[in-house]
């Protein structure tokens, strides 16, 4: 053991990550654009989600999408259909994104053509939970169908988002998804997350999360909220 050195990559990796995604977030904040990093399970809404909010927000703020897939260019096509601009990021086999990831997407794209970007990461409860994007905001989304314990198996994602989305509250009598006791688990892990009810299917609560992110992007950008 004495001829074998040992180097701590994880850590390394993280750390040399976090600067970049410090350096991501004061370049937004001089562009006075706002990144919101999109976090979910595959399946649970996000691209319904963002395209929801996209309809929501289309006449307030200048959206743009930055799309993140194993592969396929699906999500991107969806977003380009109703007239936004998408850049779509194929990890080719990374379960999640990083600064150095994003900050491709970004340079692509002029910030000071968008108020909002949103990032739809990959789908993972896991990874992406452990990498610094360089957003201004972290949220995720849970839908009922996934179940109420998630909080207990998955606890670094709900500790790092700002705000939990709860998504599919059409389908919530139809199973034993207790709301109560989800929320009880989130709020031991983050006390400060806001939880939003939402349902994508109906339109249930869309404009509770459309108003709060509105009002985020504004104070971000320094306008009128």
């Amino acid at each position: 053991m004495e001829n074998i050195r040992l180097i701590e990559v994880k850590e390394g990796i993280l750390s040399e990550n976090g600067k970049l995604a410090d350096e991501l977030r004061k370049q937004l904040a001089k562009e006075k654009t706002f990144l919101l990093n999109l976090m979910a399970s595959p399946g649970s809404g996000k691209t319904s989600l963002i395209l929801k909010t996209i309809d929501a927000l289309k006449d307030d703020l200048r959206i743009a999408v930055i799309e993140a897939d194993i592969d396929s260019i699906v999500d991107s096509e969806k977003v380009a259909a109703v007239g936004i601009p998408a850049v779509q990021l194929r990890t080719g086999g990374f379960c999640h994104l990083d600064a150095s990831m994003v900050k491709k997407g970004l340079d692509t794209m002029d910030l000071n053509a968008f108020d909002l970007i949103f990032i739809e990461n990959v789908g993972n409860l896991v990874c992406p939970a452990e990498f610094d994007t360089g957003a201004v905001k972290n949220a995720m989304i849970l839908s009922v169908p996934e179940g109420d314990d998630k909080p207990l198996k998955y606890p670094l994602m709900f500790t790092v988002c700002d705000v939990l989305i709860v998504n599919k509250m059409d389908f919530l009598e139809l199973t034993d998804f207790d709301m109560q006791k989800l929320r009880e688990r989130v709020m031991i892990l983050n006390p400060e997350i806001r939880i939003i009810e939402v349902s994508c299917r109906t339109g249930h609560g869309i404009d509770i999360w459309a108003d709060w992110l509105r009002n985020e992007v504004k104070a971000f950008i320094g306008g009128p909220a």
